[in-house]
């Protein structure tokens, strides 16, 4: 952990030209300094990848079907609260309040008055009612209950619901035994996810990052910069994928929202001020 960073690291640091905040930055260059990052998560990986795909195999059967959202969820707390590293805490509860802000804007600025995201957990006991599953739900509502999208540039971009993300107001307490990073955390999820959902409900949940490509456009269309879309590693959501390469998807996605969060949070304090209303 005293080691200093690799070069490309060190220029990661300095890299602003795609829109991310520094304090994310920071977030990520410290997990990736974690050492099991570097020697446990390749043998997870590689050994939960088969298993995710053999559980997949199996719910895909013409099988009765079961969930368990609350012990989904109360296992994935415990586990962060106990072993998840507090920077990849902080990354999981970042990319909450990231992904709730771009569905509110859309929302906002559609002028839809559908009811808000308010997915904005502040601890980890928080996430045993803001669930990873009504984070996947919130998505697929908020694009069904907004219609059809009219393709047009906002005259005057409305942040009603927009929230500032400062890491200082995240709760979070530190263990002896918090040493996992965030990807070595997600291996270990990713099981779990496909074993105590339906196969329909998982199924959506690792099709819904193709909506990526989607939020991207529109937001692009609504604030005048089309070059958002390429911003987007998950794309074309008709096409309906399987577990193949989901770490790495699941991973590009938390990126993408830090992206557009951060390139919209420049906008609104360029035209509001630094303070958000939400804040």
């Amino acid at each position: 952990m005293n080691r200093p960073r690799s070069a490309y690291l060190q220029a990661l640091e300095f890299d602003n030209s795609l829109p991310i905040e520094p304090a994310a930055v920071r977030l990520w260059l410290k997990d990736l300094d974690n050492p099991l990052r570097w020697s446990v998560r390749p043998l997870l990986q590689f050994f939960f990848a088969i298993l995710l795909h053999l559980i997949w195999f199996l719910k895909r059967l013409p099988l009765p079907q079961f969930s368990a959202h609350k012990t989904l969820q109360s296992t994935i707390c415990w586990f962060c609260r106990n072993f998840v590293s507090v920077e990849a805490n902080q990354l999981i509860l970042r990319h909450f309040a990231t992904e709730s802000n771009l569905l509110n804007f859309l929302n906002d600025n559609m002028n839809t008055k559908i009811e808000p995201v308010d997915l904005y957990p502040k601890s980890i006991d928080d996430m045993q009612q803001a669930t990873f599953v009504d984070h996947d739900q919130e998505l697929f509502r908020v694009f069904r209950d907004m219609g059809l999208w009219q393709g047009e540039q906002a005259k005057q971009l409305d942040w009603t619901h927009w929230r500032s993300i400062r890491n200082e107001d995240f709760e979070l307490t530190a263990k002896r035994t918090q040493g996992m990073d965030f990807e070595s955390a997600h291996a270990l999820f990713m099981c779990l996810f496909c074993l105590l959902l339906t196969r329909e409900e998982y199924r959506d949940a690792i099709n819904g990052f193709n909506l990526d490509q989607s939020i991207a456009l529109r937001i692009g269309d609504l604030i005048g910069e089309p070059g958002l879309a390429e911003m987007a590693y998950n794309k074309y959501p008709h096409y309906l994928v399987g577990p193949w390469n989901l770490s790495q998807r699941f991973l590009m996605h938390g990126f993408f929202t830090e992206y557009l969060y951060a390139r919209l949070e420049q906008i609104r304090t360029r035209t509001c001020g630094p303070e958000s209303p939400r804040s």
